[in-house]
């Protein structure tokens, strides 16, 4: 059985490890303080799931989510990632993680920073642009009329197509935008970021699926503002 492996367990960490405990994967759950402080969510997931350090749950890891601020990126362990399908979260906040000036110039993205410090790894960003919320109540079996999908973007096929297969087992589509570069294309202040899957964009507590043609029309409308 495939194992997904987290860095990060947060809102966005831990709903995915709910998400795939709940598909029948094993999970592996890590944070920056340490195991003990996630025995209440692993005593919830049940038997599939277990904390552990980061670099336990990048060594267990068949599949494995790096959640952390981005500000953190470099905390992450590159040895034990070499040639593995890292799904990326992170979206650059400056509030949060002070002025990166690579990323406030568009010179780079988030992803690709990550993908530099994992030279190794191959990096696919995906779950960033959804509420961790709306991630947990629209997963929708294969082939439902409202199932909802999210956007990938990768440098490697294999790896996007990996992230397809997760995406499909714990219940959305995928959209490939692109390279890592392009996932510029769905991040913050973009209309594929968030309100897509709102009801009401000012009422983020009410989830409206989006299939992929609403996807693909938002990012189109990303590519038209640019």
């Amino acid at each position: 059985m495939t194992t997904l492996g987290l860095i990060g367990s947060g809102y966005i960490g831990g709903t995915l490890a709910r998400l795939a405990v709940d598909a029948g994967y094993d999970a592996v759950l890590s944070n920056s303080r340490g195991p003990e402080t996630l025995r209440d969510l692993v005593d919830e997931l049940g038997p599939r799931a277990r904390a552990a350090t980061p670099l336990e749950a990048a060594q267990a890891g068949d599949l494995v989510v790096v959640s952390v601020p981005l500000k953190a990126y470099t905390a992450v362990p590159p040895e034990p990632l070499a040639g593995k399908v890292v799904l990326d979260t992170n979206n650059y906040y400056p509030q949060r993680d002070g002025q990166i000036a690579e990323l406030d110039s568009g010179a780079t993205t988030s992803s690709e920073l990550l993908q530099r410090h994992l030279p190794q790894a191959r990096v696919v960003k995906v779950f960033n642009n959804i509420h961790y919320r709306h991630l947990r109540t629209l997963p929708r079996p294969a082939g439902a009329a409202d199932r909802s999908a999210l956007p990938i973007a990768g440098d490697d096929a294999d790896a996007k197509a990996a992230a397809t297969r997760f995406l499909d087992q714990i219940g959305y589509d995928a959209v490939d935008v692109g390279a890592l570069a392009d996932g510029r294309r769905y991040e913050p202040g973009t209309p594929a970021y968030g309100v897509i899957y709102s009801a009401d964009p000012t009422d983020w507590e009410h989830e409206a699926p989006a299939g992929s043609e609403k996807v693909r029309q938002a990012l189109a409308a990303a590519d038209s503002a640019a």
